[in-house]
């Protein structure tokens, strides 16, 4: 998701939650994100994902955004649509594990744990670097530049 304040582009990221994540900030923002279910098309499992990890069904038209492939070999194809949201209103869906490993409890975390816009420099620099060629996709789609330079 992106909105636009004044001449300034933003984009809405997400931290995972988790026990793994909390200490991690630049580099670790993702874009909200899931599985396609078979036979789902893209832009329905994206809007069912956004949804799902903050509680807000996108409105707006989706714009592709291409196919990346992230670190560990995950498929993501992205999708752009415009909205503003507010992030303090955003909730999550949880996932559960064994935590500690081997501890043998069980316990839940939210798949998010917070959502931020970020002005398309600093997204740059919080976004997951395997997903970064996204966001220079979306600057070139909405006709902006300076996505990898922060301000």
């Amino acid at each position: 998701m992106y909105r636009r304040v004044g001449p300034k582009l933003e984009v809405l990221l997400v931290h995972p939650g988790g026990p793994y994540w909390r200490r991690k900030d630049d580099g670790a923002w993702s874009i909200p994100k899931g599985e396609i279910n078979p036979g789902e098309d893209a832009s329905v499992a994206a809007r069912r994902e956004f949804t799902e990890e903050t509680g807000i069904a996108p409105a707006g038209p989706f714009e592709p955004l291409g196919e990346i492939r992230q670190r560990g070999g995950k498929r993501v194809i992205a999708f752009a649509v415009e909205g503003d949201v507010n992030v303090q209103t955003i909730k999550s869906n949880s996932f559960e594990i064994e935590w500690p490993p081997k501890g043998g409890r069980m316990q839940t975390f939210p798949e998010i744990d917070r959502a931020e816009w970020f002005e398309l420099p600093f997204a740059h620099a919080k976004i997951l670097q395997s997903q970064r060629p996204l966001l220079d996709r979306l600057a070139e789609l909405l006709g902006q530049s300076g996505a990898r330079r922060a301000p």
